[in-house]
């Protein structure tokens, strides 16, 4: 499937920038707190450790982990609209949205008209995505766990990707039925192989195991997958790694990118890596997952010693490892923890 990037002159960024900071006054009244995605002052790190919380600490047995299938690309223009009149009055704020909605794009000479989904690209794309699934999903999750459910439900969002925890196994099927009506409705649909129920949680291992069953799924949320493990007391531990396949196509990026750059000068090369590495280190970089981070740097610095080695025959005599060792010292920093405990920094921001 091919997507449509779209390409916004300067003038259009700069109205959607002033549109943006407009509405943003008008909707963060009425985004929910479980909605992390594309809003001021929040950030990936922020629902990653509300979901840390919610598992450790409330009653999750189960997890919906869920995807909105191309949500962005078949959002439909007059349900959008419809979920914007509620809240905007103003005509000529809604007649600049309905001209982005149908800008359309041009390909090989050929203009395409749009008749759904937010602009790739522009920066009015995540707010639009987030205004209609606050309408769609949001608003009808709170309706729906607290007049449906039986037990306890909580929902991290962070844009089309959710997570939902349950106690009670029965809510869950129940929800995701639901849900799945609810998307229909709104010309929507969940992503067949991205969206698992999974047991999952404080007493999962236990429970699998008293019943013959392996160890607990995992599941994967915003670059980390979250495994059921014990810390060194044998207390629930919900441990964290990247990815694997994120880490493996990263690490060949690199490889790629180092080798476009191989007569290149060190500096140069050894200045693109450590802005790789620090930003690697600056996301990745939480309790738990330091192993993988560590693997990560050791990883890239062979690549770069192999590229550095190859520019000349003689590559591996001028470069041993030592004076390689000597260059990344100088160059590019150790990896080391970048965020403190969730739980920690989860009652630091909200201590009520």
């Amino acid at each position: 499937m091919q997507f449509a990037l779209t390409v916004t002159a300067v003038e259009d960024k700069i109205v959607q920038k002033a549109c943006v900071t407009i509405l943003n006054e008008v909707y963060e009244a009425d985004f929910f707190g479980f909605s992390y995605g594309f809003r001021p002052g929040l950030s990936q790190h922020d629902g990653l450790d509300a979901l840390y919380v919610a598992i450790k600490k409330r009653k999750v047995n189960w997890i919906l982990d869920a995807d909105i299938q191309g949500c962005f690309d078949n959002i439909p223009f007059s349900k959008l609209e419809h979920c914007l009149r509620r809240r905007v009055t103003d005509p000529r704020m809604l007649r600049l949205v309905r001209k982005w909605l149908k800008t359309g794009w041009i390909e090989e000479g050929t203009r395409h008209s749009a008749d759904r989904g937010t602009p790739q690209g522009a920066v009015i794309s995540p707010l639009l995505a987030n205004i209609y699934l606050h309408s769609v999903l949001d608003e009808w999750v709170q309706w729906w766990r607290t007049y449906q459910a039986r037990g306890e439900v909580l929902i991290v969002r962070y844009a089309d990707d959710f997570v939902v925890g349950f106690q009670y196994e029965s809510d869950g099927h129940a929800f995701q039925r639901a849900l799945q009506a609810r998307l229909r409705v709104f010309e929507l649909t969940l992503h067949p192989k991205k969206t698992r129920f999974i047991e999952f949680g404080r007493f999962a291992a236990t429970t699998r195991h008293r019943r013959g069953q392996g160890k607990p799924e995992t599941f994967d949320f915003l670059g980390f997958t979250h495994i059921c493990s014990v810390d060194s007391a044998g207390r629930f531990f919900l441990r964290r790694h990247t990815i694997a396949k994120r880490f493996r196509r990263k690490l060949q990026e690199i490889k790629e990118e180092l080798r476009k750059r191989m007569h290149h000068s060190l500096k140069s090369v050894g200045e693109w890596l450590r802005s790789v590495l620090i930003g690697h280190r600056n996301y990745y970089g939480i309790p738990g997952n330091m192993s993988r981070v560590k693997e990560f740097y050791c990883a890239a610095l062979k690549l770069w010693l192999h590229v550095i080695r190859r520019r000349s025959q003689k590559g591996a005599d001028v470069w041993p490892w030592k004076r390689f060792l000597r260059l990344v010292e100088r160059m590019i920093p150790r990896p080391r923890v970048a965020h403190p405990f969730p739980d920690a920094r989860f009652v630091a921001k909200h201590s009520r």
